[in-house]
């Protein structure tokens, strides 16, 4: 079965960090594309970043050079570092392999 989690959301202030985790079970993420969308309420959910196979990345523009995907092979875990935040990043933080989807993991930043 996969699974995929969400974890270190939370409540920060404009300006802030925060790092959030994949953790992912029932599917080498080592192999896979793996994305981070996120939905802020009223919205669309769009995508943030990704990173592939090679590791070589992607990023959406509103959040490049602010943000950096990374991954741990051997935790089967992508993270999301998300500096320098904004009051247009709160949003619900979702993580996609595939066709399958985390629950999410809120942020909010207040300004």
């Amino acid at each position: 079965q996969v699974r995929l989690v969400e974890s270190g959301g939370g409540f920060v202030q404009a300006g802030g960090s925060l790092r959030l985790s994949c953790a992912t079970s029932g599917i080498i993420s080592s192999s896979n594309v793996v994305n981070w969308y996120r939905q802020a309420p009223g919205k669309m959910r769009t995508f943030v970043a990704a990173i592939d196979s090679g590791s070589s990345t992607n990023y959406a523009d509103t959040v490049k050079g602010r943000f950096t995907i990374s991954r741990d092979n051997a935790k089967n875990t992508v993270y999301l570092q998300m500096n320098n935040l904004k009051s247009e990043d709160t949003a619900i933080y979702y993580c996609n392999i595939c066709a399958y989807w985390g629950q999410g993991t809120q942020v909010t930043v207040s300004s």
